[in-house]
Protein backbone atom coordinates (compact mmCIF):
# COMPACT_ATOMS: atom_id res chain seq x y z
CA UNK A 1 0.00 0.00 0.00
CA UNK A 2 2.94 2.38 1.13
CA UNK A 3 4.60 1.86 -2.62
CA UNK A 4 1.86 2.42 -4.48
CA UNK A 5 1.07 6.05 -2.30
CA UNK A 6 4.59 7.03 -3.10
CA UNK A 7 4.62 6.11 -6.80
CA UNK A 8 1.06 7.91 -6.87
CA UNK A 9 3.08 11.23 -5.90
CA UNK A 10 5.98 10.99 -7.70
CA UNK A 11 4.01 11.29 -10.93
CA UNK A 12 1.70 13.95 -9.29
CA UNK A 13 4.78 15.81 -8.76
CA UNK A 14 6.59 15.31 -12.43
CA UNK A 15 3.28 16.90 -14.04
CA UNK A 16 3.17 19.72 -11.38
CA UNK A 17 7.01 20.61 -12.44
CA UNK A 18 6.14 19.92 -15.62
CA UNK A 19 3.19 22.33 -15.66
CA UNK A 20 5.41 24.94 -13.90
CA UNK A 21 8.37 24.31 -16.53
CA UNK A 22 5.88 25.26 -19.79
CA UNK A 23 4.42 28.54 -17.17
CA UNK A 24 7.91 29.56 -16.71
CA UNK A 25 9.00 28.85 -20.68
CA UNK A 26 5.41 30.64 -21.97
CA UNK A 27 6.23 34.00 -19.43
CA UNK A 28 9.88 34.04 -20.56
CA UNK A 29 9.02 34.11 -24.45
CA UNK A 30 6.46 36.94 -23.86
CA UNK A 31 9.05 38.84 -22.23
CA UNK A 32 7.97 38.78 -18.29
CA UNK A 33 11.32 37.53 -16.66
CA UNK A 34 10.64 38.36 -13.23
CA UNK A 35 7.20 36.90 -13.35
CA UNK A 36 8.53 33.67 -14.71
CA UNK A 37 11.45 34.02 -11.87
CA UNK A 38 8.34 34.43 -8.96
CA UNK A 39 6.39 31.60 -10.88
CA UNK A 40 8.80 29.30 -10.73
CA UNK A 41 10.17 29.57 -7.01
CA UNK A 42 6.62 29.68 -5.94
CA UNK A 43 5.09 26.65 -7.89
CA UNK A 44 8.31 24.39 -6.27
CA UNK A 45 7.51 25.46 -2.79
CA UNK A 46 3.86 24.82 -2.86
CA UNK A 47 4.71 21.55 -4.72
CA UNK A 48 7.40 20.71 -2.08
CA UNK A 49 5.09 21.63 0.63
CA UNK A 50 2.23 19.79 -0.46
CA UNK A 51 4.62 16.74 -1.48
CA UNK A 52 5.98 16.68 2.07
CA UNK A 53 2.60 17.16 3.86
CA UNK A 54 0.60 15.24 1.61
CA UNK A 55 2.46 12.08 1.21
CA UNK A 56 2.68 12.15 5.13
CA UNK A 57 -1.21 12.43 6.00
CA UNK A 58 -1.37 9.77 3.39
CA UNK A 59 0.72 7.59 4.86
CA UNK A 60 -0.74 8.50 8.14
CA UNK A 61 -4.36 6.87 6.65
CA UNK A 62 -2.96 3.02 6.94
CA UNK A 63 -1.26 3.06 9.73
CA UNK A 64 -4.02 4.59 11.50
CA UNK A 65 -6.06 1.63 10.18
CA UNK A 66 -3.45 -0.58 10.79
CA UNK A 67 -3.14 0.66 14.43
CA UNK A 68 -7.02 0.11 14.24
CA UNK A 69 -7.22 -3.63 13.45
CA UNK A 70 -4.44 -4.43 15.76
CA UNK A 71 -6.08 -3.19 18.82
CA UNK A 72 -9.01 -5.20 17.43
CA UNK A 73 -7.38 -8.44 17.16
CA UNK A 74 -5.57 -8.01 20.49
CA UNK A 75 -9.03 -6.94 22.47
CA UNK A 76 -10.55 -10.06 20.61
CA UNK A 77 -7.56 -12.34 21.79
CA UNK A 78 -7.88 -11.26 25.52
CA UNK A 79 -11.93 -11.66 25.31
CA UNK A 80 -10.88 -15.30 23.67
CA UNK A 81 -8.70 -16.10 26.83
CA UNK A 82 -11.07 -14.70 29.76
CA UNK A 83 -13.72 -16.73 28.19
CA UNK A 84 -11.67 -19.79 27.82
CA UNK A 85 -10.80 -19.01 32.26
CA UNK A 86 -13.81 -18.59 32.94
CA UNK A 87 -14.74 -22.56 31.63
CA UNK A 88 -11.91 -23.87 32.80
CA UNK A 89 -12.89 -22.34 36.02
CA UNK A 90 -16.29 -23.72 35.90
CA UNK A 91 -15.55 -26.82 34.38
CA UNK A 92 -13.59 -27.58 37.74
CA UNK A 93 -15.77 -26.93 39.83
CA UNK A 94 -17.33 -29.60 42.10
CA UNK A 95 -20.69 -28.92 41.63
CA UNK A 96 -22.56 -29.91 38.98
CA UNK A 97 -22.98 -27.01 36.18
CA UNK A 98 -25.40 -26.89 33.25
CA UNK A 99 -26.55 -24.22 30.76
CA UNK A 100 -30.39 -25.36 29.20
CA UNK A 101 -32.07 -23.86 26.42
CA UNK A 102 -35.89 -23.19 26.41
CA UNK A 103 -36.94 -26.75 25.82
CA UNK A 104 -35.14 -28.17 28.48
CA UNK A 105 -32.24 -29.12 26.16
CA UNK A 106 -28.69 -29.49 27.16
CA UNK A 107 -26.03 -26.47 25.72
CA UNK A 108 -23.12 -27.71 27.55
CA UNK A 109 -22.33 -29.02 30.75
CA UNK A 110 -18.72 -29.57 33.11
CA UNK A 111 -17.28 -32.66 34.19
CA UNK A 112 -18.88 -33.03 37.50
CA UNK A 113 -22.39 -33.29 36.12
CA UNK A 114 -21.30 -36.26 34.32
CA UNK A 115 -20.03 -37.44 37.84
CA UNK A 116 -23.42 -36.48 40.01
CA UNK A 117 -25.91 -36.90 37.02
CA UNK A 118 -24.77 -39.32 34.91
CA UNK A 119 -24.33 -37.09 31.43
CA UNK A 120 -21.60 -37.18 28.81
CA UNK A 121 -20.38 -34.50 26.78
CA UNK A 122 -21.17 -36.37 23.46
CA UNK A 123 -24.25 -37.19 24.71
CA UNK A 124 -26.44 -33.49 25.15
CA UNK A 125 -29.32 -34.59 22.96
CA UNK A 126 -32.60 -33.97 24.35
CA UNK A 127 -34.41 -32.49 27.19
CA UNK A 128 -32.80 -33.43 30.22
CA UNK A 129 -35.62 -34.36 32.14
CA UNK A 130 -36.51 -37.03 29.54
CA UNK A 131 -32.90 -38.03 30.22
CA UNK A 132 -33.17 -38.40 33.71
CA UNK A 133 -37.07 -39.77 33.35
CA UNK A 134 -37.35 -42.67 36.66
CA UNK A 135 -35.04 -40.39 38.78
CA UNK A 136 -36.59 -37.81 41.24
CA UNK A 137 -34.61 -34.87 39.77
CA UNK A 138 -36.46 -36.15 36.24
CA UNK A 139 -39.51 -35.24 38.29
CA UNK A 140 -38.66 -32.21 39.81
CA UNK A 141 -37.63 -30.72 36.43
CA UNK A 142 -41.25 -31.51 35.29
CA UNK A 143 -42.63 -29.40 37.69
CA UNK A 144 -42.33 -25.60 37.32
CA UNK A 145 -38.73 -25.39 39.22
CA UNK A 146 -40.10 -22.26 41.62
CA UNK A 147 -39.21 -24.11 44.69
CA UNK A 148 -35.21 -25.52 44.78
CA UNK A 149 -35.23 -29.68 45.59
CA UNK A 150 -33.14 -29.16 48.67
CA UNK A 151 -32.29 -33.03 49.18
CA UNK A 152 -32.42 -35.83 46.33
CA UNK A 153 -30.75 -38.88 45.39
CA UNK A 154 -28.43 -37.91 42.72
CA UNK A 155 -29.27 -39.91 39.37
CA UNK A 156 -25.37 -41.41 38.68
CA UNK A 157 -25.37 -42.73 42.36
CA UNK A 158 -27.94 -43.06 44.97
CA UNK A 159 -26.16 -42.98 47.89
CA UNK A 160 -25.26 -39.25 46.92
CA UNK A 161 -27.52 -36.38 47.76
CA UNK A 162 -27.67 -33.29 45.99
CA UNK A 163 -29.09 -29.88 46.27
CA UNK A 164 -30.26 -28.46 43.03
CA UNK A 165 -31.68 -24.95 41.58
CA UNK A 166 -32.35 -23.69 38.56
CA UNK A 167 -32.22 -19.71 37.43
CA UNK A 168 -32.62 -17.79 34.27
CA UNK A 169 -29.65 -17.24 32.45
CA UNK A 170 -29.50 -14.82 29.52
CA UNK A 171 -32.42 -13.98 27.60
CA UNK A 172 -33.77 -17.62 26.45
CA UNK A 173 -31.57 -19.95 29.03
CA UNK A 174 -31.46 -21.66 32.21
CA UNK A 175 -28.42 -22.44 34.58
CA UNK A 176 -29.03 -25.62 36.60
CA UNK A 177 -26.65 -26.22 39.62
CA UNK A 178 -26.69 -29.28 41.70
CA UNK A 179 -24.72 -29.88 44.60
CA UNK A 180 -23.54 -32.74 46.72
CA UNK A 181 -24.85 -32.39 49.88
CA UNK A 182 -24.26 -35.58 51.12
CA UNK A 183 -21.98 -35.01 54.07
CA UNK A 184 -24.72 -32.38 55.23
CA UNK A 185 -27.40 -34.61 54.85
CA UNK A 186 -25.54 -37.50 57.21
CA UNK A 187 -25.46 -34.73 59.36
CA UNK A 188 -28.33 -33.75 59.80
CA UNK A 189 -29.34 -37.33 59.94
CA UNK A 190 -27.42 -37.49 62.69
CA UNK A 191 -29.11 -34.77 64.51
CA UNK A 192 -32.36 -35.79 64.34
CA UNK A 193 -31.54 -39.39 65.06
CA UNK A 194 -30.44 -37.71 68.57
CA UNK A 195 -33.06 -35.73 69.32
CA UNK A 196 -35.42 -38.12 68.55
CA UNK A 197 -33.89 -40.55 71.14
CA UNK A 198 -33.19 -38.17 73.72
CA UNK A 199 -36.71 -37.39 73.38
CA UNK A 200 -37.88 -40.81 73.63
CA UNK A 201 -36.00 -41.27 76.73
CA UNK A 202 -36.63 -38.22 78.72
CA UNK A 203 -41.04 -39.12 77.59
CA UNK A 204 -40.63 -42.11 79.80
CA UNK A 205 -38.80 -40.27 83.41
CA UNK A 206 -41.30 -37.37 82.70
CA UNK A 207 -44.04 -39.35 82.76
CA UNK A 208 -43.20 -40.93 86.21
CA UNK A 209 -42.10 -37.78 87.56
CA UNK A 210 -45.47 -35.71 86.64
CA UNK A 211 -47.53 -38.69 87.48
CA UNK A 212 -45.97 -38.64 91.62
CA UNK A 213 -46.98 -34.95 91.65
CA UNK A 214 -49.78 -35.47 91.09
CA UNK A 215 -50.46 -37.99 94.27
CA UNK A 216 -49.31 -34.94 96.29
CA UNK A 217 -52.29 -32.70 96.96
CA UNK A 218 -51.13 -29.45 98.31
CA UNK A 219 -53.96 -29.64 100.95
CA UNK A 220 -51.88 -32.17 102.92
CA UNK A 221 -49.20 -30.17 102.49
CA UNK A 222 -50.20 -26.03 102.44
CA UNK A 223 -46.49 -25.23 103.43
CA UNK A 224 -45.46 -27.24 100.24
CA UNK A 225 -48.45 -26.04 98.38
CA UNK A 226 -46.45 -23.09 96.13
CA UNK A 227 -43.69 -25.32 95.78
CA UNK A 228 -45.64 -28.29 94.41
CA UNK A 229 -47.60 -25.89 91.99
CA UNK A 230 -44.55 -24.73 90.17
CA UNK A 231 -43.05 -28.36 89.64
CA UNK A 232 -46.13 -29.11 88.20
CA UNK A 233 -46.31 -26.55 85.85
CA UNK A 234 -42.55 -27.13 84.89
CA UNK A 235 -42.94 -30.69 84.21
CA UNK A 236 -45.89 -29.92 81.74
CA UNK A 237 -44.15 -27.96 80.52
CA UNK A 238 -40.82 -29.98 79.86
CA UNK A 239 -43.40 -33.00 78.41
CA UNK A 240 -44.59 -30.26 76.14
CA UNK A 241 -41.08 -29.30 74.71
CA UNK A 242 -40.61 -33.61 74.49
CA UNK A 243 -43.42 -33.58 72.47
CA UNK A 244 -42.90 -30.82 69.83
CA UNK A 245 -39.50 -32.02 69.48
CA UNK A 246 -40.68 -35.55 68.27
CA UNK A 247 -43.34 -33.35 66.26
CA UNK A 248 -40.10 -31.88 64.50
CA UNK A 249 -38.30 -35.30 64.19
CA UNK A 250 -41.04 -36.51 62.07
CA UNK A 251 -41.74 -33.60 60.30
CA UNK A 252 -38.40 -32.65 59.15
CA UNK A 253 -38.45 -36.66 58.06
CA UNK A 254 -40.51 -35.44 54.62
CA UNK A 255 -42.57 -38.06 55.02
CA UNK A 256 -45.79 -38.11 52.46
CA UNK A 257 -48.69 -36.14 53.79
CA UNK A 258 -52.31 -37.71 53.96
CA UNK A 259 -54.25 -35.57 51.34
CA UNK A 260 -57.45 -34.89 52.97
CA UNK A 261 -60.22 -32.12 52.69
CA UNK A 262 -59.85 -29.54 55.33
CA UNK A 263 -63.07 -27.38 55.18
CA UNK A 264 -61.55 -24.15 56.39
CA UNK A 265 -64.67 -22.27 58.11
CA UNK A 266 -65.26 -25.35 60.08
CA UNK A 267 -61.36 -25.05 61.31
CA UNK A 268 -61.69 -21.44 62.16
CA UNK A 269 -64.84 -21.58 63.88
CA UNK A 270 -62.79 -24.57 65.97
CA UNK A 271 -59.89 -22.64 66.71
CA UNK A 272 -61.78 -19.37 67.51
CA UNK A 273 -63.86 -21.37 70.59
CA UNK A 274 -60.21 -22.43 71.46
CA UNK A 275 -58.51 -19.06 71.36
CA UNK A 276 -61.84 -17.73 73.76
CA UNK A 277 -60.94 -20.58 76.13
CA UNK A 278 -57.38 -19.79 76.53
CA UNK A 279 -58.11 -16.07 76.67
CA UNK A 280 -60.66 -16.62 79.56
CA UNK A 281 -62.32 -13.30 77.95
CA UNK A 282 -59.11 -10.73 78.05
CA UNK A 283 -60.01 -10.64 74.50
CA UNK A 284 -61.87 -9.73 71.75
CA UNK A 285 -61.86 -12.55 69.01
CA UNK A 286 -63.21 -12.69 65.92
CA UNK A 287 -63.09 -14.25 62.36
CA UNK A 288 -62.84 -12.82 59.01
CA UNK A 289 -64.03 -15.21 56.61
CA UNK A 290 -63.94 -13.96 53.44
CA UNK A 291 -63.97 -17.22 50.90
CA UNK A 292 -65.63 -20.91 51.77
CA UNK A 293 -62.86 -22.50 49.80
CA UNK A 294 -60.94 -25.60 51.59
CA UNK A 295 -57.82 -26.92 51.25
CA UNK A 296 -55.96 -30.40 50.75
CA UNK A 297 -53.20 -31.76 53.13
CA UNK A 298 -52.88 -33.29 56.24
CA UNK A 299 -55.81 -32.18 58.79
CA UNK A 300 -53.68 -32.83 62.04
CA UNK A 301 -50.53 -30.60 60.58
CA UNK A 302 -52.44 -28.03 59.34
CA UNK A 303 -54.87 -27.52 62.52
CA UNK A 304 -51.90 -27.81 64.87
CA UNK A 305 -49.76 -25.47 62.57
CA UNK A 306 -52.73 -22.70 62.44
CA UNK A 307 -53.41 -23.71 66.74
CA UNK A 308 -49.95 -22.45 67.34
CA UNK A 309 -50.47 -19.28 65.61
CA UNK A 310 -53.35 -18.59 67.76
CA UNK A 311 -52.22 -19.72 70.80
CA UNK A 312 -49.03 -17.73 70.22
CA UNK A 313 -51.73 -14.53 69.66
CA UNK A 314 -53.46 -15.00 72.76
CA UNK A 315 -50.10 -15.70 74.93
CA UNK A 316 -48.67 -12.16 73.93
CA UNK A 317 -51.21 -9.92 73.26
CA UNK A 318 -52.19 -7.91 76.51
CA UNK A 319 -55.76 -7.74 78.20
CA UNK A 320 -58.09 -5.75 76.59
CA UNK A 321 -56.27 -6.49 73.04
CA UNK A 322 -57.89 -7.78 69.97
CA UNK A 323 -57.16 -11.14 67.50
CA UNK A 324 -58.29 -11.58 64.26
CA UNK A 325 -58.73 -14.87 62.46
CA UNK A 326 -58.99 -14.74 58.56
CA UNK A 327 -58.97 -17.25 55.39
CA UNK A 328 -58.96 -15.57 52.05
CA UNK A 329 -58.40 -15.86 48.55
CA UNK A 330 -55.32 -14.34 47.09
CA UNK A 331 -54.27 -13.90 43.68
CA UNK A 332 -53.69 -17.22 41.44
CA UNK A 333 -56.00 -19.02 42.98
CA UNK A 334 -54.53 -19.05 46.18
CA UNK A 335 -55.44 -18.72 49.93
CA UNK A 336 -54.00 -17.53 52.83
CA UNK A 337 -54.51 -17.88 56.15
CA UNK A 338 -53.55 -15.22 58.89
CA UNK A 339 -54.11 -14.67 62.47
CA UNK A 340 -53.66 -10.30 63.41
CA UNK A 341 -53.27 -9.23 67.03
CA UNK A 342 -52.81 -6.06 68.51
CA UNK A 343 -50.12 -6.74 70.76
CA UNK A 344 -46.65 -5.30 71.51
CA UNK A 345 -45.59 -6.13 67.95
CA UNK A 346 -41.76 -7.33 67.30
CA UNK A 347 -38.92 -5.07 65.79
CA UNK A 348 -37.78 -5.86 62.38
CA UNK A 349 -34.24 -7.51 63.27
CA UNK A 350 -36.29 -10.73 64.71
CA UNK A 351 -38.44 -11.28 61.97
CA UNK A 352 -35.69 -13.37 60.17
CA UNK A 353 -35.30 -15.75 62.93
CA UNK A 354 -38.15 -16.34 64.56
CA UNK A 355 -38.95 -19.97 62.60
CA UNK A 356 -35.37 -20.99 64.73
CA UNK A 357 -35.49 -23.68 67.01
CA UNK A 358 -36.10 -21.68 70.68
CA UNK A 359 -35.40 -18.42 69.61
CA UNK A 360 -37.23 -16.19 71.97
CA UNK A 361 -37.44 -12.09 71.29
CA UNK A 362 -38.17 -11.63 74.65
CA UNK A 363 -36.90 -14.42 77.37
CA UNK A 364 -39.10 -13.14 79.94
CA UNK A 365 -42.26 -12.58 78.21
CA UNK A 366 -41.45 -16.71 77.25
CA UNK A 367 -41.31 -17.84 80.30
CA UNK A 368 -44.49 -15.68 81.67
CA UNK A 369 -46.50 -17.33 78.45
CA UNK A 370 -45.10 -20.68 78.94
CA UNK A 371 -44.20 -21.70 75.30
CA UNK A 372 -41.88 -24.05 74.33
CA UNK A 373 -39.83 -22.19 71.64
CA UNK A 374 -40.54 -24.99 69.10
CA UNK A 375 -44.08 -23.33 68.03
CA UNK A 376 -43.36 -21.36 64.87
CA UNK A 377 -40.05 -24.14 63.85
CA UNK A 378 -43.38 -26.72 63.97
CA UNK A 379 -45.03 -24.04 61.87
CA UNK A 380 -42.32 -23.37 59.17
CA UNK A 381 -42.14 -26.86 58.98
CA UNK A 382 -45.78 -28.07 58.34
CA UNK A 383 -45.92 -25.12 55.70
CA UNK A 384 -42.69 -26.26 53.74
CA UNK A 385 -44.60 -30.13 53.38
CA UNK A 386 -47.80 -28.09 52.07
CA UNK A 387 -45.65 -25.93 49.85
CA UNK A 388 -46.37 -22.87 51.62
CA UNK A 389 -44.82 -19.96 53.22
CA UNK A 390 -45.00 -17.73 56.30
CA UNK A 391 -45.40 -14.39 56.04
CA UNK A 392 -44.63 -11.99 58.96
CA UNK A 393 -45.74 -8.58 59.10
CA UNK A 394 -44.92 -6.57 62.91
CA UNK A 395 -43.95 -3.13 64.05
CA UNK A 396 -42.92 -2.03 67.79
CA UNK A 397 -46.20 -1.13 69.10
CA UNK A 398 -48.44 -1.62 66.19
CA UNK A 399 -48.96 -5.51 66.46
CA UNK A 400 -48.37 -8.58 64.59
CA UNK A 401 -50.17 -10.61 61.47
CA UNK A 402 -48.77 -14.29 60.83
CA UNK A 403 -50.13 -15.62 57.32
CA UNK A 404 -49.78 -18.76 55.83
CA UNK A 405 -49.91 -18.37 51.99
CA UNK A 406 -50.70 -21.40 49.97
CA UNK A 407 -50.51 -22.24 46.20
CA UNK A 408 -53.96 -22.98 44.38
CA UNK A 409 -52.57 -26.76 43.91
CA UNK A 410 -53.71 -26.90 47.34
CA UNK A 411 -56.82 -24.62 47.30
CA UNK A 412 -60.27 -26.63 46.75
CA UNK A 413 -63.72 -25.41 46.33
CA UNK A 414 -66.00 -27.29 48.44
CA UNK A 415 -68.64 -30.14 47.61
CA UNK A 416 -72.33 -30.35 49.05
CA UNK A 417 -72.77 -32.90 51.46
CA UNK A 418 -69.33 -33.68 51.65
CA UNK A 419 -67.56 -33.93 55.30
CA UNK A 420 -64.56 -32.06 56.38
CA UNK A 421 -63.46 -34.57 58.14
CA UNK A 422 -62.30 -32.26 60.65
CA UNK A 423 -62.93 -32.46 64.42
CA UNK A 424 -65.15 -29.88 65.26
CA UNK A 425 -66.31 -30.15 68.98
CA UNK A 426 -69.43 -28.87 69.61
CA UNK A 427 -70.31 -25.39 71.43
Amino acid sequence: MRSASTRFSARLAATLFTTLALAVVVAALWGLTWWALGVALGGQTIGLLWLVFGSRARDRRPREAWLRSRTRRMRQHRLTAQLRDVRNVVGSLPDAVMLLDRRGNVRWHNAAATRLLGLHLRHTDGPLAERLVGSELGAWLLTDMRQPATDMPAPADASLRLGVTIMPFGAHLRLLLARDISTLSRLEQVRRDFVANVSHELRTPLTVIHGYLELLDPADMPGLAPVLGEMRLQSQRMTQIVEDLLTLSRLETGEALPDEDVAMPALLETLRREAEALSQGRHAISVELDTQAHLRGSIHDLRSAFSNLVSNAVRYTPSGGEIAIGWRQTAGGGAAFSVRDSGLGISAEHLGRLTERFYRVSSSRSRESGGTGLGLSIVKHVLNLHQARLVVESEPGQGSTFSCVLESSRVTQPEDDEKSGVDTPAS
